[in-house]
Protein backbone atom coordinates (compact mmCIF):
# COMPACT_ATOMS: atom_id res chain seq x y z
CA UNK A 1 0.00 0.00 0.00
CA UNK A 2 2.71 2.25 0.98
CA UNK A 3 4.88 1.83 -2.40
CA UNK A 4 0.87 2.52 -4.33
CA UNK A 5 0.58 5.65 -2.60
CA UNK A 6 4.53 7.17 -3.05
CA UNK A 7 4.51 5.42 -6.83
CA UNK A 8 1.12 7.96 -7.13
CA UNK A 9 2.25 10.52 -5.79
CA UNK A 10 5.39 10.31 -8.00
CA UNK A 11 3.39 10.13 -11.51
CA UNK A 12 1.28 13.39 -10.09
CA UNK A 13 4.03 15.05 -9.56
CA UNK A 14 6.16 14.10 -12.81
CA UNK A 15 3.03 15.03 -14.93
CA UNK A 16 2.39 18.16 -12.91
CA UNK A 17 6.58 18.67 -13.90
CA UNK A 18 5.78 17.98 -17.45
CA UNK A 19 2.73 20.21 -17.73
CA UNK A 20 4.54 23.02 -15.87
CA UNK A 21 7.82 22.62 -18.56
CA UNK A 22 5.15 23.00 -21.31
CA UNK A 23 3.22 25.89 -19.68
CA UNK A 24 6.65 27.76 -19.74
CA UNK A 25 7.55 27.14 -22.88
CA UNK A 26 4.43 28.31 -24.54
CA UNK A 27 3.90 31.39 -22.85
CA UNK A 28 4.32 34.80 -23.10
CA UNK A 29 5.69 34.53 -26.67
CA UNK A 30 4.14 35.03 -29.85
CA UNK A 31 3.70 32.19 -32.50
CA UNK A 32 3.37 33.10 -36.02
CA UNK A 33 1.61 29.62 -38.85
CA UNK A 34 4.78 28.74 -41.04
CA UNK A 35 3.42 26.23 -42.50
CA UNK A 36 0.88 23.41 -42.49
CA UNK A 37 0.79 20.22 -43.55
CA UNK A 38 -0.81 16.84 -43.16
CA UNK A 39 0.13 14.91 -40.35
CA UNK A 40 3.51 12.32 -40.15
CA UNK A 41 2.23 8.95 -40.86
CA UNK A 42 -1.53 9.64 -42.87
CA UNK A 43 -2.13 8.22 -45.56
CA UNK A 44 -2.31 10.03 -48.78
CA UNK A 45 -5.10 11.90 -49.15
CA UNK A 46 -5.19 14.59 -52.44
CA UNK A 47 -7.92 16.75 -50.91
CA UNK A 48 -6.50 16.65 -47.85
CA UNK A 49 -3.26 17.56 -49.27
CA UNK A 50 -5.04 20.33 -50.92
CA UNK A 51 -6.68 21.99 -48.51
CA UNK A 52 -3.13 21.82 -46.08
CA UNK A 53 -1.40 24.23 -49.40
CA UNK A 54 -4.71 26.33 -48.96
CA UNK A 55 -5.08 26.90 -45.56
CA UNK A 56 -1.41 27.85 -45.44
CA UNK A 57 -1.90 30.25 -47.99
CA UNK A 58 -5.31 31.01 -47.14
CA UNK A 59 -6.59 31.49 -43.35
CA UNK A 60 -3.12 30.97 -41.75
CA UNK A 61 -1.05 32.86 -43.69
CA UNK A 62 -1.56 35.56 -41.07
CA UNK A 63 -1.91 33.55 -38.00
CA UNK A 64 -0.10 34.45 -34.57
CA UNK A 65 -1.42 32.63 -31.30
CA UNK A 66 -0.36 33.91 -27.47
CA UNK A 67 -0.47 31.95 -24.20
CA UNK A 68 -0.42 34.12 -21.13
CA UNK A 69 -0.99 34.16 -17.50
CA UNK A 70 -4.37 33.41 -16.02
CA UNK A 71 -4.61 31.19 -18.77
CA UNK A 72 -5.60 33.51 -21.17
CA UNK A 73 -5.34 32.49 -24.77
CA UNK A 74 -5.07 34.84 -28.00
CA UNK A 75 -5.38 33.68 -31.65
CA UNK A 76 -5.33 36.81 -33.99
CA UNK A 77 -6.02 35.41 -37.69
CA UNK A 78 -5.96 38.21 -40.52
CA UNK A 79 -4.99 41.11 -37.91
CA UNK A 80 -8.48 40.10 -35.67
CA UNK A 81 -7.79 38.56 -32.03
CA UNK A 82 -9.93 36.85 -30.25
CA UNK A 83 -9.18 35.26 -26.82
CA UNK A 84 -10.80 31.85 -24.67
CA UNK A 85 -9.01 30.07 -21.93
CA UNK A 86 -6.52 27.11 -22.36
CA UNK A 87 -5.21 24.34 -20.31
CA UNK A 88 -3.32 21.48 -20.39
CA UNK A 89 -4.34 17.74 -20.56
CA UNK A 90 -2.61 14.56 -20.33
CA UNK A 91 0.99 15.57 -19.11
CA UNK A 92 0.80 18.64 -21.17
CA UNK A 93 0.61 16.60 -24.49
CA UNK A 94 -2.86 18.03 -25.17
CA UNK A 95 -4.25 21.56 -25.16
CA UNK A 96 -7.38 22.57 -24.58
CA UNK A 97 -8.79 26.30 -26.31
CA UNK A 98 -12.38 27.26 -24.71
CA UNK A 99 -14.33 30.27 -24.85
CA UNK A 100 -13.08 33.45 -22.85
CA UNK A 101 -15.76 32.02 -20.28
CA UNK A 102 -14.15 28.96 -20.45
CA UNK A 103 -17.45 26.56 -20.75
CA UNK A 104 -16.25 23.80 -22.22
CA UNK A 105 -19.09 23.69 -25.15
CA UNK A 106 -17.12 25.16 -27.91
CA UNK A 107 -14.02 23.40 -26.74
CA UNK A 108 -10.79 22.89 -28.89
CA UNK A 109 -8.31 20.43 -28.38
CA UNK A 110 -4.80 20.35 -29.89
CA UNK A 111 -1.77 17.99 -29.58
CA UNK A 112 1.56 19.17 -29.31
CA UNK A 113 4.06 17.37 -31.79
CA UNK A 114 6.53 19.57 -31.43
CA UNK A 115 7.65 22.32 -28.99
CA UNK A 116 10.83 23.53 -27.76
CA UNK A 117 11.91 27.92 -27.50
CA UNK A 118 11.25 28.64 -30.75
CA UNK A 119 9.15 25.88 -32.37
CA UNK A 120 5.69 24.79 -31.57
CA UNK A 121 3.78 22.40 -33.96
CA UNK A 122 0.66 21.25 -33.18
CA UNK A 123 -2.22 18.75 -34.42
CA UNK A 124 -5.41 20.17 -34.95
CA UNK A 125 -8.91 19.19 -36.15
CA UNK A 126 -10.40 21.11 -39.10
CA UNK A 127 -14.10 18.81 -38.68
CA UNK A 128 -12.98 16.81 -41.46
CA UNK A 129 -9.14 16.01 -41.50
CA UNK A 130 -6.33 16.57 -38.91
CA UNK A 131 -3.42 18.90 -39.87
CA UNK A 132 -0.15 19.97 -38.39
CA UNK A 133 0.25 24.10 -37.76
CA UNK A 134 4.13 24.81 -37.80
CA UNK A 135 4.44 28.06 -35.91
CA UNK A 136 7.72 29.82 -34.70
CA UNK A 137 8.55 32.35 -32.32
CA UNK A 138 8.12 35.51 -33.11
Amino acid sequence: MKHTILFSAAAILLAACNSGKTDALLKHKKWKVYDVTVPAGASYNHVQATQAKDLKDGYYSDAFYQFLDNNLFIATIAGVPDSGKYSLLSNGKIISVTGANGSRSSEHLVEVVKLNENEFDMKVNTGEYYFVLRTRKQ
